[in-house]
Protein backbone atom coordinates (compact mmCIF):
# COMPACT_ATOMS: atom_id res chain seq x y z
CA UNK A 1 0.00 0.00 0.00
CA UNK A 2 0.88 3.54 -0.61
CA UNK A 3 0.70 6.50 1.38
CA UNK A 4 -0.17 9.65 0.40
CA UNK A 5 -1.04 13.61 1.83
CA UNK A 6 -3.34 15.71 -0.36
CA UNK A 7 -3.96 19.52 0.31
CA UNK A 8 -6.84 19.92 -1.09
CA UNK A 9 -8.42 24.00 -1.51
CA UNK A 10 -12.11 23.65 -1.24
CA UNK A 11 -12.91 27.19 -2.99
CA UNK A 12 -10.42 26.36 -6.14
CA UNK A 13 -10.36 22.69 -6.45
CA UNK A 14 -6.14 22.85 -6.50
CA UNK A 15 -4.64 20.31 -5.16
CA UNK A 16 -1.14 19.37 -4.14
CA UNK A 17 -0.48 15.70 -3.57
CA UNK A 18 2.58 14.74 -1.76
CA UNK A 19 3.74 10.33 -1.73
CA UNK A 20 5.70 9.47 1.84
CA UNK A 21 6.76 6.36 2.61
CA UNK A 22 5.14 5.35 4.87
CA UNK A 23 1.59 5.53 6.69
CA UNK A 24 3.00 7.20 10.15
CA UNK A 25 5.44 9.43 7.92
CA UNK A 26 1.60 10.92 6.08
CA UNK A 27 0.12 11.20 9.22
CA UNK A 28 3.48 13.25 10.67
CA UNK A 29 3.40 15.38 7.14
CA UNK A 30 -0.90 16.02 7.85
CA UNK A 31 0.02 17.30 11.30
CA UNK A 32 2.55 19.73 10.07
CA UNK A 33 0.62 21.11 7.56
CA UNK A 34 -2.83 21.57 9.11
CA UNK A 35 -0.55 23.60 11.91
CA UNK A 36 0.96 25.84 8.70
CA UNK A 37 -2.19 26.04 6.65
CA UNK A 38 -3.09 29.53 5.71
CA UNK A 39 -6.52 29.12 5.21
CA UNK A 40 -9.33 26.94 6.62
CA UNK A 41 -10.58 26.38 2.52
CA UNK A 42 -7.43 24.45 2.57
CA UNK A 43 -8.59 20.39 3.30
CA UNK A 44 -4.93 18.64 4.26
CA UNK A 45 -5.52 14.50 4.48
CA UNK A 46 -3.84 11.16 4.74
CA UNK A 47 -4.72 8.54 2.34
CA UNK A 48 -3.49 4.78 1.98
CA UNK A 49 -4.51 3.00 -1.63
CA UNK A 50 -2.63 0.81 -3.43
CA UNK A 51 -1.66 3.06 -5.73
CA UNK A 52 -2.55 7.08 -6.43
CA UNK A 53 -4.53 5.87 -9.35
CA UNK A 54 -6.76 3.71 -6.86
CA UNK A 55 -7.14 7.01 -5.50
CA UNK A 56 -8.58 9.05 -8.05
CA UNK A 57 -10.94 6.53 -8.12
CA UNK A 58 -12.28 6.22 -4.71
CA UNK A 59 -11.71 9.63 -3.50
CA UNK A 60 -12.37 11.47 -6.82
CA UNK A 61 -13.48 14.81 -5.12
CA UNK A 62 -9.88 15.61 -4.22
CA UNK A 63 -8.47 14.93 -7.83
CA UNK A 64 -11.53 16.81 -10.19
CA UNK A 65 -9.37 20.07 -9.95
CA UNK A 66 -5.88 21.15 -11.31
CA UNK A 67 -2.36 20.23 -9.47
CA UNK A 68 -1.34 23.02 -7.57
CA UNK A 69 2.04 24.70 -7.17
CA UNK A 70 0.59 26.28 -3.94
CA UNK A 71 -2.67 25.51 -2.37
Amino acid sequence: MESFVIEFNRKTLARRVHHVPSTRDASMLRLELEARRSSDDIEIVALVGKSLDSLTRTHSRYFNGAEAASV
